[in-house]
């Protein structure tokens, strides 16, 4: 079963700084993802770096191009890295508009780069669920499958909950 990996940025993919002392993207535009698939060996997805932007930062047009690559895909099993923030917007503003595709949005709450993240748990999560479940939008996090309309961020206890 062939997977696509949609790239799109988020805290997952974010570096320490030196200079600034913040969380930034790469500046080569590399993702973390290929390092959490190696790590997995699980190197058989197809990945496309469609952008690395915070999602706080995302908008209707950015929304739009992630449908587009999703609608454009030859594989009908997609994985979305995107950011906490505002990945339920983007998967309640995909839902019904996919066709006969699963796609699953994931992200992290730490960034892989500094250990200690939930990166590769929900990176696995999702590529397993985008395996198995029916066409439809979809969220892994924290160990759980949401449905795109039931998704949610619990920013007080920093996790999604039903």
């Amino acid at each position: 079963m062939d997977i696509l990996i949609l790239i799109t940025g988020g805290t997952l993919d974010k570096v320490h700084d030196t200079i600034t002392e913040g969380l930034v993207f790469n500046e080569s535009e590399e993702s973390q993802i290929s390092d959490i698939l190696r790590v997995g060996r699980c190197e058989h997805p197809t990945l496309n770096l469609l952008m690395q932007k915070d999602s706080l930062d995302m908008d209707a047009q950015d929304r739009s191009l992630i449908l587009d690559a999703v609608k454009n895909a030859k594989e009908d099993r997609i994985v979305i890295t995107h950011g906490t923030g505002t990945m339920e917007l983007t998967a309640k503003y995909l839902d019904e508009k996919v066709g006969d595709k699963t796609v699953v949005l994931t992200g992290a709450m730490r960034p892989h780069s500094l250990g200690k993240s939930d990166a590769g748990f929900n990176i696995g999560g999702a590529i397993i669920a985008a395996q198995s479940l029916d066409y439809g939008v979809f969220a892994v996090m924290n160990g759980r499958i949401f449905e795109a309309q039931n998704l949610h961020k619990d920013t007080d206890f920093g996790r999604f909950d039903i």
